[in-house]
């Protein structure tokens, strides 16, 4: 039995026939039939009759079964059971493994009674594991696929206004290159309330976009709203260092110090931008000292290389700092 035939109708008594009666090959068949054609809502027919029919033997063969295949079936399971949150959370996971295939073109996904009750924090958060493997989402194939997406986050961000999930969900839009739609969740978070992580969403965005000005601006928005944290001193610095202002660079990574001394990224920054700025041996000694201990590999040699770029540092220095982005 092909994925094909079971999209196009086949019976749920004919497929658990050609699976000798295993509730778990249905699973798998059916699942088949739904990676092949995610809209058709025969195999998701079926699969309500096999959750309805031998739903205990089910629950204790999905449980702790992390794969494709079990996570997808347990997501429309969770919607038949009205944990609407659970559902969308664990359908975010599968589309952030395999975003290749247009998983929210269930019809269960468009659903009023979904969409009418999956919380802006959930939402939220099915959309950050959507994002979870890195993959390239800034394609129109892959607009087309996530429009679903889009359509829930406008649904439920009306209806469920909370700032903070807002601004997750902006995050996703963003990766597509709806950048209209990330701006419009901000914008109606904003006519809540005005929080830091809205105004972060707005500055990535805006960097995204290519458009450094407002997204410094952006980020001193952030700044004004939670003063004491550290890594918007880093994201404005980091910023100003790529408009090309190392000293307003250098003295934000300074002020990010005051509130979190020991830092390993700020402090390599820190140490970068007055590098590029003075031309100081000892500060690239630092930065070379530092640079090993920073996790982001393209942020550690982004740094080196604007440091090496400073005025009259000496060549071996400038030599052994250059040979760590080599590593």
């Amino acid at each position: 039995m092909s994925n094909q035939s079971v999209a196009a109708g086949v019976s749920l008594a004919g497929v658990m026939a050609h699976c000798g009666g295993s509730p778990v090959g249905a699973v798998e068949l059916l699942v088949g039939a739904i990676t092949s054609a995610p809209a058709a809502p025969e195999p998701y027919a079926a699969l309500a009759e096999l959750w309805h029919d031998r739903h205990s033997e089910l629950k204790e063969s999905l449980e702790g079964d992390g794969s494709l295949s079990a996570v997808l079936t347990q997501a429309y399971f969770l919607f038949l059971e009205g944990d609407m949150d659970n559902a969308v959370m664990a359908l975010g996971s599968v589309t952030g493994g395999r975003p290749d295939v247009a998983w929210a073109a269930a019809p269960w996904f468009g659903d009023t009674r979904f969409l009418g009750a999956v919380s802006a924090a959930a939402l939220a958060e099915a959309c950050l594991r959507t994002l979870d493997y890195g993959h390239d989402l800034d394609t129109d194939e892959m607009r087309e696929r996530f429009a679903p997406w889009f359509h829930a986050l406008d649904v439920v961000s009306e209806r469920d206004p909370v700032p903070d999930s807002l601004a997750a969900m902006a995050r996703l839009p963003r990766a597509c290159g709806r950048y209209d739609l990330s701006f419009a969740l901000c914008d109606r978070a904003d006519a809540v309330d005005r929080v830091m992580w809205t105004a972060v969403a707005r500055a990535v965005t805006w960097r995204v976009m290519g458009d450094l000005d407002q997204a410094a601006a952006a980020f001193e928005g952030a700044l004004l709203l939670d003063s004491a944290n550290w890594s918007l001193y880093l994201d404005l610095a980091d910023v100003r260092a790529e408009q090309g202002d190392f000293a307003t660079a250098a003295s934000l990574a300074e002020q990010g110090l005051e509130h979190e001394p020991y830092e390993v990224t700020l402090r390599a920054a820190s140490a970068a931008y007055r590098t590029r700025l003075a031309g100081s041996s000892d500060d690239l000694r630092a930065l070379i000292t530092l640079a090993p201990e920073i996790p982001n590999t393209t942020y550690r040699n982004l740094l080196i290389d604007y440091a090496c770029a400073g005025p009259k540092l000496p060549r071996r220095l400038v030599a052994k700092a250059r040979s760590i982005s080599k590593k």
